[in-house]
């Protein structure tokens, strides 16, 4: 039975909407792209917005670099800088990684610009004038050796609730609780190492508690069974737990200035700059290709399903882009909210969680330059392993298996036997179909279906269940040529022969398109290969993408087998003791 595995699985109903906004999580410009930020929050988001183009669809995919916080000066402060160097220097070093692998954002900005910061004042403006803020004088945690207060990551301690000892002052990484500096167990200053004291000081608060109820509406109530699990089910905690009133301001000298007389001194919250970095990527988009950024952001009188907002961000990110912005936004009104947030769990390595301090981390720039023109082959992987439901390994080891039992054994070898055989019987033109026999019409018939059923996957933010019905396909290309056995049918009929390399061919077509959205260089390949026209998803699934008699390229490897050595190489890198960079995770 040649049908989909997925083949009877009930379409998912939504709505199709004009236009779509895409974000990922802005990364802080404090550090290396690690392969646990591209499982996190790049890759999914790549591949969804690359199968919407392929759609037709007007989509818009934003990021950049989070240039203020914490993070940043505490970089400097180590490395002896300031801040500007370090975020000139990680914004360029992350904006190239992405582009060398493929990462295909419409704008890639960052949030030192003008454009960013006058977004930023503005939004915390139209709150202020509206009433939104609560004004509080409160006790926070001050470093009498550096005569500072300690904003929320220049603080750590050990976590009220699950008691791990390397808690920030915002949120604790290992059970992803939201914590004030206040909660912390035995709070220590990361400026001086010393325990600090408390002082007063005036900050402006966005009371929370005021939207729970709208919040419990909206999400609870309007996103069960439309968001992930994980995502819903930390979010609801959250809301039963009750909101409290959360400072936007912060006691900085870096970051975007609070834009009040009485606010020297005071920096706006990162987490209230970061995520109107979107707004403010976009509005710089549109002003380079004469676009009109509302249509992306805002909601149009009459037209509810005119612009949908989806993030895409790692789990530690939930609560701010799924209770606090959307409060924010709701706040300001006019906004559009989030439709969905398809957050992912973690993603450890060889067994152990992802460590910046302790170098035990394969770099993104360091991979690309061991392993040139692979790009695809760790985008595969890192789909096929995603942890989008709990947390999940990555190994050097998995790696080579998977690229060489299935990229180069399964995907590779099917395209490769079926272009060599052109050529080796047919003079390398597509040959013509004759009559056709049962396999062949079912065949057929499969290929028809799978896209879409990787489509329905896609959608419903299944995407290693989506890559995986890909693998399919060109396992079904293999079990037709295995059956069907065109090496020895060529002796006695020639006619038969050249049904099946044709049928063969256009799973490969098919293949070429289907396959973009994951692995868009090998796709490029193999639509260079055949010499195939330009193609959207919605033809795919034709057995006639090739017309008889069209010449297609002779046979090059789509993938090549990764040896021991090479993969011993990288194993031992990760037992060297150097420090690479302190980068927060993920963001």
């Amino acid at each position: 039975n040649n049908t989909p595995i997925f083949a009877q699985k009930k379409l998912l109903v939504r709505k199709d909407y004009k236009r779509y906004t895409v974000t990922s999580a802005l990364p802080y410009a404090n550090g290396p792209l690690h392969i646990g930020h591209i499982a996190g929050a790049y890759l999914p988001a790549d591949i969804y917005v690359r199968y919407l183009r392929s759609k037709g669809k007007d989509v818009l995919y934003v990021c950049g670099s989070d240039e203020h916080g914490a993070a940043i000066t505490i970089k400097a402060k180590k490395e002896g800088t300031t801040p500007k160097a370090i975020i000139d220097k990680y914004h360029q070093l992350n904006k190239e990684t992405f582009e060398r692998f493929g990462i295909s954002f419409d704008m890639y900005h960052r949030t030192s610009t003008k454009i960013h910061h006058k977004t930023s004042q503005d939004f915390f403006t139209t709150l202020y004038e509206k009433g939104e803020f609560e004004e509080k004088v409160s006790e926070q945690y001050y470093d009498e050796e550096f005569n500072q207060f300690l904003a929320d990551r220049y603080i750590t301690g050990t976590c009220p609730k699950c008691s791990h000892d390397s808690a920030y002052g915002d949120q604790c990484e290992k059970c992803g609780s939201s914590l004030s500096p206040t909660d912390l167990i035995n709070p220590i200053s990361t400026l001086s190492g010393k325990s600090p004291i408390l002082k007063s000081t005036k900050h402006w608060y966005l009371p929370l508690d005021k939207y729970q109820s709208w919040l419990e509406k909206w999400l609870i109530e309007g996103k069960k069974g439309q968001w992930k699990s994980n995502v819903y089910g930390q979010c609801s905690s959250w809301l039963k737990e009750g909101l409290q009133p959360r400072a936007m301001t912060r006691d900085l000298d870096w970051g975007v200035d609070v834009p009040l007389e009485d606010a020297e001194g005071k920096k706006l919250y990162v987490w209230l700059d970061a995520p109107i970095g979107y707004i403010s990527a976009t509005k710089q988009w549109a002003e380079d290709n004469g676009k009109n950024w509302e249509d992306y952001w805002k909601k149009q009188p009459n037209k509810e399903d005119d612009s949908c907002l989806i993030h895409f961000i790692g789990k530690d990110n939930i609560v701010f882009h799924c209770i606090i912005f959307p409060a924010i936004l709701h706040a300001h009104g006019g906004y559009i909210l989030p439709e969905n947030v398809p957050a992912n769990e973690f993603l450890n390595l060889e067994g152990e969680k992802l460590s910046t301090s302790r170098n035990w981390a394969v770099w993104l720039n360091e991979y690309l330059d061991d392993f040139p023109e692979k790009e695809d082959v760790l985008r595969y992987v890192l789909c096929a392993t995603a942890p989008e439901t709990k947390d999940n390994d990555f190994t050097w080891k998995d790696y080579q298996t998977r690229n060489n039992s299935e990229l180069v054994a399964i995907f590779g070898n099917f395209v490769n036997r079926a272009v060599v055989l052109t050529h080796k019987f047919f003079d390398g033109k597509v040959p013509s179909v004759d009559s056709l026999e049962k396999i062949d019409k079912e065949t057929i018939k499969s290929i028809s279906q799978f896209p879409k059923q990787i489509a329905s996957s896609i959608e419903k933010y299944r995407f290693r269940e989506a890559l995986g019905l890909v693998m399919e396909l060109a396992r079904l290309g293999n079990k037709y040529l295995a059956d069907t056995e065109p090496w020895k049918l060529i002796k006695t009929d020639e006619k038969r022969t050249a049904t099946i390399l044709n049928i063969a061919l256009q799973i490969a077509a098919n293949l070429s398109i289907v396959s973009e959205p994951f692995l868009p260089r090998t796709s490029e390949k193999l639509k260079d290969l055949l010499k195939l026209g330009d193609f959207t998803w919605d033809d795919a699934g034709s057995n006639k993408l090739l017309e008889a008699g069209k010449e297609i390229s002779t046979a090059t490897l789509l993938f090549e087998k990764i040896e021991d050595e090479a993969v011993e190489k990288q194993i031992q890198k990760l037992k060297k003791p150097e420090t690479v960079s302190d980068n927060v995770l993920p963001q």
